[in-house]
């Protein structure tokens, strides 16, 4: 990991994560009552374990879907913050740093399209799954070798990590 990414994943104390095409791998299958199904990948959910026990962060989805298999994915995952059918990432995440005590700085935020852009151009660390747009490319200091629902969170999780643990074995 160069100096540079190392040093902004260091200085994380919250995560935040898009949750279609990050989460996910973009696919929705329909039946005749409507939409049903998403593919979570269970390595991502073990991401966020790791995370919280790991190196104490926490995380957080914040999505533009109101969805209950959302809202039931992420209490599997024993999320507190979950925010779904929202409009306008960033002053949302404005408001719960705020309530956090938490700096942009302190943000880690991983989103695969234009909707997350506006977050990823303050969170001081971000990334997007290898499939994101090149919107989220573009904003993204780390590109995940993996695609959406594929294990990029974990990818993502697994950076940290290792810039924070390293940092206290030196430290």
């Amino acid at each position: 990991m160069d100096k540079k990414l190392k040093e902004k994943a260091e200085k994380i104390k919250f995560l935040f994560t898009d949750c279609d095409g990050v989460l996910t791998d973009t696919g929705v299958y329909y039946s005749d009552r409507g939409e049903e199904l998403k593919k979570f990948s269970i390595r991502d959910g073990m991401g966020v374990e790791l995370l919280r026990n790991m190196v104490n962060i926490e995380t957080g989805i914040m999505s533009g879907e109101d969805l209950e298999l959302i809202r039931k994915r992420a209490s599997k995952l024993k999320l507190k913050e979950v925010h779904l059918g929202i409009k306008d990432k960033k002053t949302l995440m404005t408001k719960i740093l705020e309530s956090k005590n938490i700096s942009f700085e302190e943000l880690a935020y991983i989103g695969d399209d234009i909707n997350d852009v506006e977050v990823m151009e303050v969170a001081g660390l971000t990334a997007c799954p290898a499939d994101a747009t090149h919107y989220a490319k573009n904003k993204a200091d780390y590109v995940c070798p993996n695609k959406g629902g594929q294990g990029a969170f974990r990818d993502f999780v697994e950076l940290i990590i290792e810039a924070k643990t390293t940092h206290k074995r030196k430290g």
